[in-house]
Formats: structure tokens, sequence, C-alpha cells
């Protein structure tokens, strides 16, 4: 396929303003087959107006009301709908006419919007690992109900499942090796971190994404998520995480004759976004060659659980399943944003974790009122009684 040559496909970007939704909106810039139907933001109406201005969307949506109305006089010339709330997002996930749906919202939030845009018939361009860490046992089985298909955008997952491609059977994977750059703290032991200051945990020395995410990466909670997360996009738990300080390898697959497939690139999303975008087909792209004598020697280690014990928390709550993984989820939100706000301390976000997964008991089978009720559960859990 040339470069623009033969590409249609109309998308919708659920979080346009954060980094995967900005950098969704740059390929779409150089492809210019790529339609975008609806875009949606929280809050950053003056970056979402801008968006909607240049890609002349039918719907865009801010979850938060105040910015909703102030966008929608700003948006008055044009021809574009204004939503707003959680139902305007599920609006923008359900539009007419988009085939396939980013969803690069941050936390439980996505969960809603992806259910119904599944149950719309749309693929999903999964970039909100919450999604399927609290609800994974229903948004598999409704995909498979609707003939959907779930696209991985986060570069482990998506390496994974370019790992996986000519892959005949599940039977032949032995394990999936997941890679972790190991964040800012790596090599740094918990006495090291009792006075990590947010402006030090923001610092991740690879990747530039968006605050919740950085401090997740630094503590591995972001690869506890991803280790759920890969549970239900590969029907496996056999999975282990490797650091790997370069992330060039962005993730591997040995297969039970113990040779290993891994999907190589530099520390860029692009590739993983456009490819969720394009697949089955690819497209050429500009500016993220990579050199692998720039990277030498590349390197892989074991996590350091005693220090970063979120990453064994996240296999206890896989180990448990159920809504488990909700509470690890929803105290870990509400653990980090204490942390952004200067509330409890950098140790407490695991510590917080720990306490809720122990204090709160969960379902086996949750239906999905259930799940956002142990969110809610967790959250409170943490805001009120862990610092107490």
């Amino acid at each position: 396929m040339e470069n623009n040559a033969e590409f249609e496909h109309k998308i919708s970007v659920l979080g346009s303003t954060g980094s995967i939704g900005t950098q969704t909106l740059a390929i779409a810039r150089e492809y210019k087959g790529i339609v975008i139907e609806a875009l949606s933001a929280h809050s950053n109406i003056d970056l979402l107006e801008k968006q909607a201005r240049e890609f002349k969307p039918k719907t865009v949506c801010v979850t938060d009301e105040k910015g909703a109305k102030e966008l929608k006089i700003r948006l008055a010339d044009t021809n574009t709908k204004v939503l707003s709330g959680k139902d305007g997002l599920i609006g923008a996930a359900c539009e007419k006419n988009a085939k396939t749906i980013v969803t690069a919202v941050v936390g439980i939030s996505g969960l809603e919007p992806t259910i119904e845009a599944i149950k719309a018939k749309k693929n999903i361009a999964l970039a909100n690992k919450e999604t399927l860490v609290t609800g994974g046992h229903i948004v598999t089985r409704l995909a498979r109900e609707n003939g959907v298909k779930i696209l991985p955008v986060d570069s482990e997952h998506s390496a994974i499942f370019q790992s996986l491609e000519g892959c005949r059977s599940k039977n032949e994977i032995k394990r999936i090796l997941l890679t972790a750059s190991g964040g800012p703290f790596f090599g740094k032991k918990r006495d090291d971190l009792r006075n990590i200051t947010p402006k030090q945990a923001l610092k991740h020395p690879n990747w530039n994404m968006g605050a919740k995410v950085t401090i997740d990466s630094s503590t591995l909670v972001n690869k506890g998520l991803e280790v759920i997360e890969a549970r239900w996009l590969f029907d496996t738990q056999n999975i282990k995480v490797l650091i790997h300080r370069q992330s060039v390898v962005h993730s591997m697959v040995e297969f039970i004759d113990n040779g290993i497939i891994a999907q190589l690139g530099a520390p860029d999303m692009r590739l993983p976004i456009q490819y969720a975008l394009t697949y089955p087909s690819r497209l050429k792209m500009k500016g993220n060659e990579l050199d692998l004598i720039d990277y030498s020697p590349l390197t892989f280690e074991e996590p350091d659980t005693n220090t970063f014990s979120a990453l064994d928390l996240a296999y206890d709550a896989l180990k448990k399943g159920g809504g488990a993984p909700a509470v690890f989820n929803g105290a870990d939100e509400a653990a980090v944003e204490m942390f952004l706000n200067g509330k409890i301390s950098y140790l407490d976000i695991a510590d917080a974790i720990a306490a809720a997964m122990d204090a709160i008991k969960t379902r086996e089978d949750p239906s999905l009122d259930e799940i956002l009720e142990t969110d809610r559960a967790a959250k409170e859990f943490v805001r009120r009684h862990y610092i107490s």
C-alpha cells in the first residue's frame, strides 16, 4: 500500500488532548485517509477547540460540564456538535460513521464508553488499559459476541500482538515476556524513596506520558496494570516482567519450542498507534527509525519487587480475579492523586493499594455496576482511611 493512496479509515478519539490522543491526530495529519468523526477531552477546551477546527469532527465531547458550555459558544460558527459529561463521552464513542474508537482517556472512565462502542460494533484501538484491568471479562465477551476487534495501542501489547502474527494456536505460546523501562528510580532501594517528590517521579527516562501514567511507571503499577491487561488480550496468565532500560524491545513472546519473537522499535508511541489504525496493513512512517548501534548494549534484568512492591500486588489481583483488579486500580488512582497533591508520600502509594486490597471484599464475576461500585469503594477507602 502506498503512503496514502488507497487508505481510508474513519475514527473517533476519546482523550484527544492527552499524549496518545495528540499523537493519534499527528498520524491523521500525515495520512489524510484517516477521517476524524469525534473527539473528546476532560477540560482542555483550548486545545480541543483547535483540534475541532482543524479536523472538523461531527461531534466533540467535554466531560467537564462548565468547559462544554464554553466550547459550545466558541464553536457556534461550525457544524460540530458539542456534548458533555459521561453521556456525551458515550455519544462520541458511538458516533455513527466511525469504524474504530481510539480509547485514550485515563482511568476507569474509559470502561463504559468502550462497552457501548463495542455494542455499536466499533473496533477498539485500546490505549486505556483500565478498561481490561477492571472489566476484562465483560469487554472481551462483548467483543466476541459483536465481532469486534480489540487492537492494542500500548507499545508493549502492540509488540506482543505483532509477535503473535503467524502464530496458529495459543497452545504454541509458552509465555509472554513483558518489558519495562524500570522508571526513574531503577536501582534504588525502599529507603532511597522515602522523600521522593512528585517532580522527581514525573521525570521518566525514556517516555513522554501524562502525569498519572508517569507516576504509575515509576512505581511499576503501570507494568502491573499491563500484566492484567495482557491476560485478557492474549488469554494467558503466564506473563513475566523484565526490566529493559533501553525501551527498544517493546515485548516478546516465548513459544513452546523455546524460540522467542520480539518486536523492536524506537521509544516512540507513533508506531503502535499507527499499526492499530492501519492493521493489518503497514504504512510508511517518517522520523522514528531505530539505529540499534545507538542503543547497544540491550540489557534485561529481574524487577526489584522488594522495593517496587506494587508489581507483586498486581499479580495478586490477577490471581484473585473477579473484582480484585478493580480494587488495585481504584486504590492506585486515588493514591496517585493524593501523592500529586502532596497529601501522602511516594511509598504510601503501594502501601495504600495493599491496604485496600486487604480491606475490600469483591465478587468473583462482577457486573458493570459492581465494578464501578468496587472502584468507588477502593478510592473512598484510600481517601478517607489510609492516612488517618
